[in-house]
C-alpha cells in the first residue's frame, strides 16, 4: 500500500514540505512526483488530479486523490491510527487539531512577506507590525500547546506530532528572515529544521539551481543555521572508495570529493544530494565510518 505524493519545488513549497512530512516522518509508504511550480507545467501536471489543483496532493493507494494538507493529515491519521500522527490524550489532540487549522488559515502577513525559502538566512530584515502580531499570535499557541501537554522543551505535545509537521515551515520562515521570538522557541525553531528527513528535504532542493532567485531580498545573507556549510564538492571523476551506491546499491558513476576522498553515486541527484548537506544522509555517513574504520 503506496501513497502518491504530489509535491511542488522544495526549497519553496512550505505546504508540500508538510504534506511530505505526513509521509516521511510517520513511515507512510510512498513515492514523491514533483510538479512545476516555477516552469509553467503547474496547471498541465495537475489535470489528471483535478479537481485537486494545487500542491500537494495525495493518491490513495485505491487510486482516489485527497487535495488540501488539512484533508490529507486527518485522511492519514484515520488510515494509519497506529502512527501516532495525532496526539494520543483527547485535549492534546483536541489542541493539536486548533493549532493546525489555525496554521492553514491564518498568518497572512507572516506568509505575504516572509515566503518559505531554505536556502538564505536573511540580515536585517524588518517586519510589519502586522508580520510581528502574527509571530506573537503563534508563540502564544505555542505556549498554550506546551501548558496542555506538560512539554517545556522538543515537540509541542511531547511526542512529534502533525502540529510539529505544520509549524516546520513557519520554523523556517522564523530563522530565514530573523524574525523575534524568544530563545526556548528559537531553540524549538532549530530542532524542527535540524531534523534529518527536513535536512534531506533542503538538500533535494538544493540540487536546483534557480536564476533568477524566486523570492529575493535585497538583503546580505547568512549560512543557513543547519547544514549549511558543505565539505563536499563534486567531481569530474573517479576512481571512488566505494564501488556501489550507498542509496541504491548499483554501480556508480557521479562523484564527490570530500576531506581528500572520493565517493561514488549511481547518478547525479544521489551525488548532488549528498554534497548539498552530507550529514543528512545516514546510508552516506555510515559508509564512510565502515571504511575509515576498517
Amino acid at each position: 500500500m503506496t501513497y502518491d505524493l504530489f509535491i511542488g519545488d522544495r526549497l519553496f513549497s512550505s505546504w508540500s514540505l508538510r504534506g511530505w512530512l505526513m509521509l516521511e516522518k510517520f513511515n507512510l509508504p510512498h513515492r514523491t512526483h514533483m510538479v512545476g511550480l516555477y516552469s509553467g507545467t503547474m496547471a498541465k501536471e495537475m489535470e489528471p488530479l483535478a479537481p485537486a489543483r494545487l500542491v500537494p496532493a495525495l493518491r490513495l493507494p485505491e487510486g482516489a486523490v485527497v487535495g488540501e494538507s488539512l484533508a490529507m493529515a486527518e485522511t492519514l491519521a484515520e488510515r494509519h491510527p497506529e502512527a501516532g500522527l495525532w496526539p494520543k490524550d483527547p485535549i492534546a489532540r483536541a489542541t493539536a487539531r486548533w493549532l493546525c487549522a489555525e496554521m492553514v488559515a491564518g498568518f497572512n502577513a507572516l506568509r505575504g512577506e516572509c515566503p518559505m525559502q531554505l536556502l538564505h538566512a536573511w540580515q536585517g530584515f524588518t517586519p510589519s507590525a502586522e508580520n510581528l502580531a502574527d509571530v506573537s499570535r503563534i508563540e502564544a499557541l505555542w505556549a498554550h500547546a506546551r501548558q496542555v501537554s506538560g512539554a517545556t522543551s522538543g515537540p509541542l505535545f511531547g511526542t512529534y506530532s502533525l502540529a510539529d509537521v505544520f509549524y516546520t515551515p513557519v520554523a523556517a520562515r522564523i530563522i530565514g528572515y530573523g524574525l523575534p521570538v524568544s530563545a526556548p522557541n528559537h531553540a524549538y525553531c532549530l530542532e524542527l529544521l535540524s531534523d534529518i528527513p527536513v535536512r534531506q528535504w533542503r538538500a533535494m532542493g538544493i540540487t536546483i539551481q534557480y536564476d533568477p532567485f524566486p523570492y529575493p531580498q535585497n538583503l546580505t545573507s547568512d549560512v543557513w543555521p543547519v547544514g549549511g556549510t558543505s565539505t563536499a564538492s563534486p567531481i569530474d571523476n573517479g576512481p571512488s572508495i566505494n564501488t556501489a551506491c550507498p542509496y541504491s546499491g548499483d554501480p556508480v558513476t557521479d562523484f564527490l570529493e570530500m576531506d581528500g576522498q572520493c565517493w561514488g553515486f549511481c547518478n547525479a541527484f544521489c551525488r548532488d544530494k549528498t554534497v548539498a548537506d552530507p550529514e543528512a544522509w545516514p546510508k552516506f555517513t555510515a559508509m564512510i565510518d565502515a571504511v575509515n574504520d576498517s
